[in-house]
C-alpha cells in the first residue's frame, strides 16, 4: 500500500483529527490510536448506534473514523505516562494531535520535547484557532468555525438569519487538509532529513474554504462589497424543485431555457413575452410565474430519477438530491465499489463508505475494523515496546489489558 512504511501515533479525538489519521490509515499507514481509559474518544458516545442502543463499541461515527487503526489506552494526565509516550514517539514518523495548544506543553510533551526523542518526527497539531494568536485557547465547534470563517454569512435566505451546511463539513474538511499537510511534511522530510511542527487551524480552513469563501474574500477586496445571499431559484428555469419522491436541483435557465421548455413540452413559452427576452427573464414576477406556475407542476408529476433522465436527454445540468438511502442503493456508486462491508467484533457486519479515491497500483483496502477500547494494549506495549505484563498492569491507566 502507498503508505505502508509510515507509522503514526494518533492522539486525536472527535472528528477532524481522527478523519485526518483515517485518511492515512486507509492507504496503508500503521496508525496507533491512543484513547483515555475511562470511556475513550468522546465520539464513541455520539452514535448513531445499531438498533439505536448506545454502546461505546458500536458508535457508527467512531467505527467510520477509526477503521484500519490499532487502539491503546493511556491516561496522559498521569505524570508516569510521559515516558511511555516518548517511547512510542521513537517508533513513529508522525504524531497527530488535536488538543488545546496548551495541553501537550503542560504535560511536558511539547514539540521540542517530542523532537528531542525523535528528531525526524513530524507533529501535526489540529486546533480550533491555531497554536498562536489571541484566539488560540478559545473553545469552538463546527458551527463557530463555519461562522467565524465567513462562509456562513452568504448561506441562507435573504433577510433571514445566516445558516450553515448540515453535518460537520468544516471538521471533515480540516481532516482532509490535515492529511494533505502530513503528506507534504513527509515529502519535505525525504528531501531535507528532519521533521517539523505542522500548525493547522480549523478556523483558517473554514476561511480558506473553496466552497465559495476564498473567491468571495478576493471579490470583496476588488469591489469593496460583500456578496449578498440570494433567493434559491432566483432565475427563470433554475433552482431546487420538488418531485413526487424528493427534490431535484435544476439549472435550465439562460441559454438552456429553450431546452427546458422543450423538456416540459410547452413550445408556446418560447414566444411568451414574459420569458422570450433576457431582461424579461430577470423580472421577479416572471421568475415566480415560470418556476412555480409552469416548471414546478411538471416536476411534481415525475420522480427524481425520471425528471433527471428527461433533463439528461435535453442536455440540461441537473441532479437529484440524494438522501442516505439513495446513496446506498445507487447503481453508479455500487458499480464503482464505493461501499464496503466490514465485520466488527462488537457491532457486527455493517456497510461503510469506502475509498475516497482509487489508486491503481497501491489500492486502498480494509485491514482491520475500528478497535475496541484498549484492544491492542498488549500488542503495542508488550510486543512492540517490550514492557512486561506486570509493567502494563501498573501503567497509568485502568483496565488496560
Amino acid at each position: 500500500m502507498a503508505l505502508e512504511d509510515i507509522n503514526v501515533l494518533d492522539l486525536t479525538h472527535g472528528i477532524a483529527g481522527p478523519y485526518c489519521t483515517k485518511m492515512l490509515a486507509d492507504y496503508g499507514a500503521n496508525v496507533i490510536k491512543l484513547e483515555r481509559p475511562d470511556g475513550g474518544d468522546f465520539s464513541r458516545k455520539l452514535g448513531p448506534f445499531p438498533d439505536d442502543v448506545p454502546d461505546i463499541e458500536k458508535s457508527g461515527l467512531f467505527l467510520l473514523l477509526n477503521t484500519n487503526k490499532r487502539g491503546i489506552t493511556l491516561n496522559l494526565k498521569n505524570s508516569a505516562a510521559r515516558n511511555m509516550v516518548l517511547e512510542l514517539v521513537k517508533e513513529v514518523d508522525v504524531v497527530v494531535e488535536n488538543f488545546s495548544p496548551s495541553f501537550l506543553p503542560s504535560i511536558d510533551l511539547s514539540y521540542q520535547e517530542l523532537a528531542n526523542a525523535n528528531p525526524k518526527l513530524i507533529l501535526v497539531s489540529i486546533s480550533n484557532f491555531g497554536q498562536t494568536g489571541p484566539y488560540r485557547d478559545y473553545k469552538a465547534d463546527d458551527m463557530i468555525a463555519y461562522a467565524m470563517g465567513g462562509a456562513m454569512h452568504s448561506k441562507g435566505l435573504p433577510g433571514r438569519e445566516p445558516m450553515k451546511y448540515g453535518t460537520h463539513v468544516i471538521l471533515y474538511q480540516s481532516g482532509i487538509v490535515g492529511a494533505l499537510a502530513t503528506m507534504t511534511a513527509l515529502f519535505a522530510r525525504e528531501k531535507n532529513g528532519y521533521g517539523e511542527h505542522v500548525d493547522l487551524s480549523i478556523f483558517e480552513t473554514a476561511a480558506h474554504s473553496r466552497d465559495a469563501r476564498s473567491p468571495d474574500v478576493i471579490a470583496a477586496q476588488f469591489i469593496n462589497a460583500v456578496k449578498p445571499r440570494r433567493t434559491p431559484g432566483s432565475t427563470v428555469g433554475t433552482g431546487t424543485f420538488p418531485c413526487r419522491d424528493g427534490y431535484i436541483v435544476f439549472s435550465g435557465g439562460g441559454a438552456r431555457l429553450p431546452q427546458t421548455i422543450a423538456m416540459i413540452g410547452q413550445p408556446e413559452m418560447l414566444t411568451d413575452p414574459r420569458f422570450s427576452t433576457r431582461s424579461a427573464q430577470l423580472d421577479p414576477e416572471n421568475i415566480i410565474a415560470f418556476n412555480h406556475g409552469i416548471l414546478m407542476p411538471w416536476f411534481m408529476q415525475h420522480t427524481m430519477r425520471d425528471a433527471w433522465a428527461k433533463a439528461q436527454e435535453h442536455h440540461i445540468i441537473s441532479g437529484p438530491i440524494f438522501n442516505s438511502h439513495d446513496l446506498l442503493s445507487d447503481g453508479h456508486f455500487r458499480g464503482r465499489g464505493v461501499w464496503e462491508n466490514i465485520e466488527h467484533p462488537a457491532a457486527g457486519t455493517l456497510e461503510y463508505p469506502g475509498r475516497p479515491f482509487i489508486m491503481e497500483k497501491t489500492p486502498w483496502q480494509i485491514r482491520r475494523p475500528a478497535p475496541l477500547l484498549g484492544q491492542h494494549n498488549h500488542e503495542i506495549y508488550c510486543d512492540m515496546l517490550g514492557y512486561s505484563l506486570a509493567d502494563v498492569a501498573n501503567m497509568p491507566s485502568q483496565s488496560m489489558i
